[in-house]
């Protein structure tokens, strides 16, 4: 058990609103806020997961009218005894209330120091401590959804199930070194070889699901690029739902970047709209030219829109040239006109996936959507049973699980004494235990819990 001083602070935004609530844990949580709280009764003689209404006093005076939610250790989420006082949400009235409560003899928590004690009292693990992060900045459902996933215990099932085995295999291998009269090893290393594979299979599925999983959490950068009057902006609108870009008829109207953050099928994608890239003498429309070839680097998707509806020129084969080394899809834009290319003409050239669509009909925006979506998670978006990681702490400790196994295969292979599995197995099983906490040291605690906000 973590033993502490009682710690308080404001645990919503700090603006005007409704409601805003101040956070109270530690053993004398409940007895600080009874020194500023005036009801019925006094919270030390309420049944713990009661709400009391009342007000918030200074001496004589009425801070304010408020709701008093009792939760009474270990059945919170502190395993402390926590108050949570339900103010008006003016920031002075907030303000306020927090300064009494420090007065009383409270301090103002530290970033994440709620999180932090329910993960040093072992309410949650590690890795369910970083989804409560994670829930909180999803961007996209299906990044919601993973958090929830992850906060309900489903990665540190995986993991600890995979620790019970490594700790069987290390804990027999010693026990047979130690007394070979009663444990015999003949055949051992094959068998061991067997289940080392397998071990290596789930840790390798967790690896992968990360590839497409910091995805799911940070969104997919992607840019759209394309000649002047190719359609780009009008992509944009389509996409947003609103008119977020200007669409004229005159080419170069886009001069700048143009930022927006969408959600299509559950996963959100970061757009960047450029302006249109050609040969130009005007100094502002070329940075901004120049601007746009500089952002290909650091995108994970690269919306290439073509006007169908004329040849391609050298432009085209500028752009295209730039980007093949890219995940792309070629939007053969203006499908409602007539056409001067064909979808087979540009995939036999380039060999990048291509797309008919149209800004104006709509046609091929749910094809743009589902091929975003294979693309990058393989058609398997929508199932409810994937887990992805997301977390590349977490991605870093299962790699080098997966180093310290695959060892174990090189010492079998090479006919290695038994005491050297046993010495990479442990490592294995610490690198996993970095995952839950259970093998990480306190500065490297401290670090993943400032990132927190500070009333959470």
């Amino acid at each position: 058990m973590y033993h502490s001083d009682t710690i308080c602070a404001i645990a919503t935004s700090m603006n005007s609103s409704g409601i805003g609530i101040i956070r109270v844990s530690g053993d004398d949580s409940i007895s600080i806020v009874d020194t500023i709280f005036k009801g019925k009764t006094k919270l030390k003689d309420c049944e713990t997961h009661t709400i009391q209404y009342g007000h918030i006093m200074s001496g004589t005076e009425i801070v304010d009218e408020v709701l008093v939610l009792i939760m009474k250790g270990p059945r919170s989420y502190t395993t402390e005894d926590v108050i949570e006082i339900d103010c008006h949400g003016g920031v002075l009235v907030l303000k306020k209330v927090l300064s009494l409560l420090v007065a009383a003899g409270a301090r103002i928590a530290e970033p994440g120091e709620f999180t932090k004690r329910a993960f040093l009292n072992g309410r949650i693990d590690l890795s369910e401590a970083e989804s409560v992060m994670d829930l909180i900045s999803s961007s996209s459902e299906m990044a919601m959804k993973n958090s929830i996933k992850q906060l309900s215990g489903s990665l540190n099932k995986i993991i600890v199930e995979l620790r019970d085995k490594i700790l069987y295999e290390t804990a027999f291998i010693e026990s047979a070194l130690d007394d070979p009269e009663h444990y015999d090893l003949t055949g051992y290393p094959e068998e061991l070889k067997i289940k080392v594979e397998g071990l290596i299979d789930t840790v390798n599925n967790l690896i992968e699901s990360f590839n497409s999983g910091h995805i799911l959490k940070e969104g997919i950068n992607t840019l759209i690029l394309g000649k002047p009057n190719a359609g780009k902006s009008s992509l944009l609108n389509t996409l947003s739902r609103r008119e977020r870009a200007i669409v004229t008829d005159i080419p170069g109207t886009t001069r700048d970047t143009l930022e927006e953050q969408i959600t299509i099928n559950g996963v959100s994608l970061n757009i960047i709209d450029t302006a249109g890239i050609r040969q130009t003498d005007d100094i502002v429309e070329k940075i901004g030219v120049d601007k746009a070839i500089d952002s290909i680097d650091d995108a994970d998707l690269i919306l290439f829109v073509i006007d169908s509806s004329r040849p391609l020129d050298q432009d085209d084969e500028f752009i295209i040239n730039k980007i093949l080394d890219k995940k792309v899809i070629i939007l053969l834009n203006k499908s409602d006109l007539v056409s001067a290319i064909s979808e087979e003409e540009i995939y036999k050239k380039y060999g990048k996936t291509v797309v008919s669509f149209s800004s104006v009909s709509l046609d091929g925006l749910k094809t743009l959507e589902s091929t975003i979506s294979d693309m990058f998670f393989s058609g398997n978006i929508h199932s409810d049973d994937t887990l992805y990681i997301t977390n590349s702490r977490q991605a870093a400790s299962l790699t080098n699980t997966k180093a310290s196994l695959t060892n174990v295969l090189t010492s079998i292979d090479n006919m290695m004494p038994e005491d050297f599995f046993s010495i990479d197995l442990l490592d294995a099983y610490r690198f996993l235990g970095e995952i839950t906490g259970e093998t990480i040291d306190d500065d490297l605690a401290n670090k993943i819990f400032s990132t927190f906000c500070m009333g959470k």
